[in-house]
């Protein structure tokens, strides 16, 4: 596939994108289905983000339902994404917000970032945490898929600290919820922030970062909220690209169920959802990927056979 997107500068070295360089950046996008072209109904194609639409237009659509009825819920579908195994079938049903304990045990058992440690892959999860304190985020009673698959694999996550050293990204891309929440740094640009998940990148294999705004606005149906949270992923995953074309960096981006794409309605979606690869790793190692089963796998296939 060919891409084009607006230039951006961001000020990294050209050095570290000459390498050669097999690694992989996973871009979650929580509650982003595939649905009609139509900007009434689906604020991603009322001009807002032009590169996410060229993006859903080239994607390869897969399966989200598993043969589950229901619409699907986000601690199955994540759980299943992120291990290979099919959750919503083990537990008879679709299950929404925070896995409870016997998916727990499926994520600290089979996460990706296990598997990758198996075959001798380094990766990381990238979001920061708005604390100093990580034993606090141990504690918590409710913890999401991804919380729980990185404290497992690597008994931290990354905090305030990391975050105010640009070795982190907020789970917003730009600081801007952290305010009401008493932060006193500095609102960045997405394009910072992408230069920011880029360098975390160039030090693993595989680099996970999760963004569930869209999921939120999906969920008001207001499409107004929408083309915001659009706009500033749009703007983010632009500079991405811009980097990533040119580099030996390779994209994944994927969601675990429908919601923002179509505005009418608060609920999720049946519909199938995005699976992009883009990069040079991925012309040479392609990616059978058919539902959210087949991720994982398919992550662990490739760079097992890319030792």
């Amino acid at each position: 596939m060919s891409y084009s997107f607006n230039n951006h500068a961001i000020g990294k070295e050209e050095k570290l994108f000459m390498k050669s360089y097999s690694a992989i950046l996973m871009l979650f996008i929580d509650g982003l289905g595939i649905g009609t072209n139509d900007p009434a109904v689906n604020p991603i194609y009322a001009g807002n983000s032009p590169a996410i639409a060229k993006l859903m237009e080239k994607s390869t659509p897969i399966d989200a339902s598993l043969g589950i009825r229901g619409l699907p819920q986000s601690a199955t579908g994540q759980t299943t994404l992120f291990t290979g195994i099919n959750a919503p079938r083990i537990m008879g049903s679709h299950i929404e917000g925070f896995p409870g304990q016997a998916l727990r045990k499926i994520i600290e058992e089979k996460n990706i970032f296990r598997q990758l440690s198996e075959i001798g892959k380094k990766s990381t999860f990238a979001n920061a945490y708005f604390t100093t304190d990580i034993q606090e985020i141990k504690e918590r009673s409710l913890k999401s898929v991804t919380t729980v698959a990185a404290l497992s694999a690597f008994g931290t996550v990354r905090g305030l600290d990391m975050l105010e050293s640009g070795k982190a990204v907020y789970h917003d891309i730009t600081r801007e919820y952290l305010i009401s929440q008493g932060y006193k740094g500095d609102i960045i640009t997405p394009e910072k922030a992408a230069d920011d998940l880029l360098s975390i990148t160039l030090e693993h294999d595989f680099t996970l970062f999760e963004f569930f705004q869209t999921d939120r606005a999906g969920h008001t149906a207001d499409i107004n909220a929408a083309l915001r949270v659009l706009a500033k992923l749009d703007s983010f995953i632009s500079a991405i690209m811009n980097h990533v074309l040119n580099s030996e960096i390779n994209v994944i981006i994927v969601s675990d169920h429908g919601n923002i794409e179509d505005i009418s309605t608060t609920k999720h979606t049946s519909n199938k959802v995005p699976f992009i690869a883009i990069g040079k790793f991925f012309e040479k190692n392609k990616m059978n990927v058919s539902s959210l089963i087949d991720v994982t796998p398919e992550i662990i296939r490739t760079l097992t056979h890319n030792k």
